[in-house]
């Protein structure tokens, strides 16, 4: 199983995330802006994965990434999975060069999050820009 990290300002959609991927056997840590996400990086081990809100306030999702890229110390190899409830994700998601994304609260979702983390952890493919 993944080490996962969450990071989502939606303390009910964190939560329902972190136990839905706990119940499957992942270990989830979780920060609820991109600054306490970039905090839970600093910490050992990589997450395997992070499920990434794209709308935060301070640090959004997209900035996070583009940190993440920067930094340079395997960060930059991590996959993100975008999760938003914006229409345009799916441009945002190629913006970024990430093929995985989420509708926020669509029907299926926690059957599609595990899926598409899943995808992502067995894919490894890191954004290549943010």
């Amino acid at each position: 199983m993944a080490n996962v990290l969450i990071v989502d300002d939606d303390y009910d959609m964190a939560e329902l995330s972190k136990e839905l991927l706990e119940a499957a056997g992942h270990r989830v840590r979780v920060g609820h802006c991109g600054k306490e996400g970039l905090a839970c990086l600093r910490e050992a081990p990589l997450p395997d994965c992070v499920v990434l809100d794209v709308d935060m306030p301070v640090i959004n999702g997209p900035a996070m990434a583009h940190q993440m890229l920067l930094h340079d110390a395997g960060e930059e190899k991590i996959p993100i999975v975008l999760v938003s409830g914006r229409s345009d994700l799916p441009d945002l998601a190629a913006r970024m060069g990430t093929p995985y994304f989420l509708v926020k609260a669509c029907d299926g979702y926690e059957k599609i999050l595990l899926a598409t983390l899943g995808r992502a952890v067995s894919e490894r493919r890191a954004p290549t820009s943010a």
